[in-house]
Order: C-alpha cells, then sequence, then structure tokens
C-alpha cells in the first residue's frame, strides 16, 4: 500500500454515470482518430494464443503469462495474451497489407504479475496498432513524425473532453519533446530511470523517450524490452541506437510522469538476430514467428499500443485507473481509496 498515491484534496471532476460516458466518448472519438491518422482498419484480435509459438509478447521477459489447457487440443497449452506486438504483424502478412497502411484492434490482457498501483492494474487494454512501412521508412525522423501524428490525435482528443465537460480544464502542451535515452542519462546521472522520466516530463510537459531496451552508458537499459519486436540496437542518424520508444506526459494529478504509449519501429532479419544474441535467447530462432520472419515472410512494420484506460483516467482527470475500469484490487486499497475521494469501480 505503500506505493497508493494520495493526491492532496482529490475530488473527481465526474460522478461514476458522467465517467462512464466520458469514457465512451473518448475511446470511440480517438479511435477514429488513429484510424485516419495512420490509415489503419480495425481487426479483431484473439485473447489467448498457442503456447511455444513465440507469439506472445515477453514483455520484460520475466512476467508470467496466464495459461490454461484446452481439452479438445489434447490439453496444449494456451497463453492470455501480455499484448499483440508480434500477432499484429502475423496479421500484416495475411491480409497482404500495402506499405502506408495498417490495422488496429483492441487489445484486452491480464497481467497478473503487475504491481497495483494508481496506474497499473491486472487487467490492460490498449489500442494495438501496426502498420506496413517501406525500407527507406526506418529512420529516426519517420518515427518521429508518427509520434508526432499520435499526440495530435490525443490532444484533439483532450478539446473534445474539455468542450463535453467544462470543469476539466486542458494541460497537454502543445508539441511533444523529443530526447534518447542515452541524452536523458547525460542531463540525470544520479536519477533512476523513473526519476529520469519525472524530471524531464515535469520540464517539457510531454516527451518520447528514445532508445528503449538497448544497454546505456552505465550498463543498463533504460527499461527493458523483448528482443524480437522493437529494434532497439539499430544504430540511428544521430548516432544513437534505438528505433523505439515511449509517450510520456506530466500528469498533474498525481505529480508524476505518465506513459500513455509503448511503440516502435520493429525488427528485420538482422536486428532480430543481432538482439536475440545481446538478450541469450538466440533458442527463440526456430520458433514459429521467429522463423517468419526469418525467412523473409513477414513486412517491414512499425506498431505499438495505446492504453485505453490509462488515456481515460487522464483525459477525465482520475486519480485512479481504478476509477476507470472494472478490476481487482486488495480491499485494504478500495478502502484506503475511498478515505482518499477515489472510489474504484
Amino acid at each position: 500500500m505503500a506505493k497508493l498515491i494520495r493526491p492532496k484534496n482529490y475530488q473527481a471532476l465526474l460522478d461514476m454515470r458522467q465517467t462512464e460516458q466520458g469514457i465512451k466518448l473518448i475511446k470511440d472519438f480517438f479511435q477514429q482518430n488513429l484510424s485516419t491518422e495512420l490509415r489503419l482498419h480495425r481487426v479483431t484480435a484473439p485473447l489467448f494464443v498457442l503456447k511455444g509459438l513465440g507469439i506472445n509478447d515477453d514483455l520484460n521477459g520475466v512476467e508470467r503469462a496466464v495459461t490454461f489447457p484446452i481439452k479438445d487440443l489434447g490439453d496444449a497449452q494456451a497463453e492470455v495474451v501480455h499484448s499483440l506486438a508480434k500477432w499484429k504483424r502475423l496479421t500484416l502478412a495475411e491480409q497482404h497489407i500495402e506499405p502506408g497502411y495498417g490495422v488496429y484492434t483492441d487489445m484486452n490482457a491480464i497481467r497478473a504479475d503487475e504491481e497495483l498501483d494508481n496506474i497499473h492494474s491486472l487487467y490492460v487494454d490498449q489500442w494495438d496498432w501496426e502498420a506496413v512501412i517501406t525500407r527507406e521508412q526506418r529512420t529516426v525522423a519517420f518515427l518521429k513524425d508518427i509520434v508526432q501524428r499520435l499526440y495530435c490525435a490525443i490532444r484533439r482528443t483532450e478539446y473534445l473532453v474539455c468542450e463535453s465537460y467544462p470543469q476539466i480544464k486542458s494541460f497537454l502542451p502543445e508539441k511533444i519533446h523529443f530526447i534518447h535515452s542515452e541524452q536523458l542519462l547525460q542531463m540525470y546521472p544520479d536519477m533512476t530511470a523513473k526519476e529520469r522520466e519525472d524530471a524531464i516530463c515535469k520540464k517539457w510537459g510531454a516527451v518520447f523517450v528514445m532508445g528503449i531496451g538497448g544497454e546505456l552508458s552505465n550498463g543498463q537499459p533504460h527499461d527493458g524490452r523483448a528482443p524480437d519486436y522493437d529494434d532497439w540496437s539499430t544504430v540511428g542518424e544521430d548516432g544513437l541506437k534505438g528505433l523505439n520508444g515511449d509517450i510520456l506526459i506530466w500528469y498533474p494529478i498525481l505529480e508524476r510522469s505518465l506513459e500513455l504509449s509503448s511503440m516502435g519501429i520493429r525488427v528485420d532479419q538482422e536486428a532480430l538476430l543481432r538482439q536475440l544474441k545481446i538478450s541469450g535467447k538466440e533458442e527463440r530462432e526456430q520458433l514459429y514467428f521467429h522463423q517468419q520472419l526469418l525467412s523473409g515472410r513477414l513486412p517491414l512494420s512499425v506498431g505499438g499500443g495505446i492504453g485505453q484506460s490509462r488515456l481515460c483516467m487522464m483525459l477525465l482527470h482520475k486519480a485512479h485507473i481504478g476509477e476507470i475500469q472494472a478490476s481487482i484490487w486488495s480491499e485494504q486499497m478500495r478502502a484506503e481509496c475511498i478515505q482518499a475521494g477515489m472510489p474504484l469501480i
């Protein structure tokens, strides 16, 4: 319970009914903007995949997937997805999507190892998206352009919310600031990665931190990334490694940074082999997804995930993600949240 943030004098600006209406408003409007901005069409996604195919997202490589046996398949093991980072790329190939177009979907996941607090829940819902790109677009400049488009869609959604609920005031800055995780380390060498994110977000309001997953000059990555979807080991035109990153904003309600999206240009064959070797995961080369990629059957792509509940929480000025979504919380947390003026659904 020490991780629960209790904002001083917090009072929800919307009641529960208004909140539910606001959630629908945000989700309907943002996903349409996402689709239009990046030329994506909606697809239906799985809640679970077969274990052992290399399709599930491994996140930081330590989180346990929720598994269960399938009676009609001889008790073959299925895994609830962590995200659809690799599944989407298979879908692009299956649907023969052309460069400049892509797909998005509603992703629902269970992350049983999550440490529960104001912004982390056992239940994860996000818009997962993926688009086909050309070899020439595998650049930092192209990645930044995609980030700016996504941030514009977020700000348009904020404007709609403020127009619909005048008691909610805009706080997002006009532009998003770009910085590489190595540059961030040099700026704040005595801070932890999380403290560095807080510091840079408080300074700029909205930041895209690039190059997440690769080792920095202090011998540590800024944060963990699986080796088989984002390309975090390629050297970009700025001389720094990494074609991926996180969209972070300074959230005044909690007085901390808030990650809204993780995204990046995906690995090609060369980057996949390099990152599997760096991570000591060469055995994955034999898995179905990895064989499809290494044999050239999958298109080059860019993609990511945008947290639905977290975006709604931020735009509706809520102090706890449990005010937005229904999940499981300890009785102690529920009691303390009620005391703090943030009753959980």
